[in-house]
């Protein structure tokens, strides 16, 4: 690696929580768990079938009890123990695999299934079990807790820290993203506008592949854990 990086911003998506046996939400015929994404992860959702929407997320949250952070979310926690200059780790993930390896510099874009958020007044509190609709909120006292998620068509979480992070970085990598998926999908390019290094680190090629200067094909749990120790010399 170029000894002049010091700012680092690593996107992850699904692929680095696959091999903890975490599905990607959407599958191979476009349904998220056997529902049309339409049905599950719109306001409009919400709003029709709440029952349904909070079942959805109920049990991708409980499915969290059952796996545990692999090799390349241990290895960028101890990335982010060691790095001395600026380190930002986003992701589009909803699982909570980066808290559990350690890792502190970390943005959820996309929500958290361990986080409930309130429709009403805005506040976001941590949550663990279910959420059946009509939760109260313990801030405002309206029964409008929902899960913490940015459903489609909606705002991604604190754009304006990430796109500060993508300004100043050096290097910019990601791991395990499909590249189709905006505004994520857009990070490279701004990357490359700044003069960082770009590098994908993926199973397959990503849809916006030719945007990095490098990529490299193989399992997350063998990639990331190989970068790490270059970067660290």
């Amino acid at each position: 690696m170029n000894p002049d990086i010091r700012n680092i911003v690593i996107l992850t998506g699904a692929g680095i929580s696959a091999e903890s046996g975490l599905a990607t939400f959407r599958g191979p015929d476009g349904l998220w768990e056997g529902h049309r994404v339409e049905d599950v992860c719109t306001p409009e959702a919400i709003a029709r079938n709440p029952a349904l929407v909070h079942r959805f997320y109920d049990e991708r949250r409980a499915k969290l009890d059952e796996v545990a952070p692999n090799a390349a979310h241990e290895a960028l926690a101890a990335l982010d123990r060691a790095w001395p200059g600026e380190l930002l780790i986003v992701t589009q993930n909803v699982d909570d695999l980066h808290e559990r390896a350690g890792a502190k510099r970390l943005i959820h874009m996309h929500g958290a299934l361990r986080s409930a958020l309130c429709a009403a007044c805005g506040k976001a509190v941590a949550w663990s079990g279910s959420l059946p609709p009509g939760s109260v909120c313990d801030g405002c006292g309206k029964p409008r807790l929902r899960p913490d998620i940015v459903f489609f068509g909606e705002m991604s979480y604190e754009m304006d820290a990430i796109d500060d992070a993508l300004r100043r970085a050096d290097l910019f990598v990601s791991i395990g993203t499909s590249g189709a998926v905006y505004p994520a999908a857009g990070f490279v390019q701004t990357a490359r506008h700044v003069g960082a290094r770009t590098l994908e680190l993926n199973l397959d090629p990503s849809a916006g592949s030719y945007y990095f200067e490098e990529s490299r094909l193989g399992p997350a749990s063998v990639l990331v854990p190989e970068m790490v120790r270059e970067l660290l010399g």
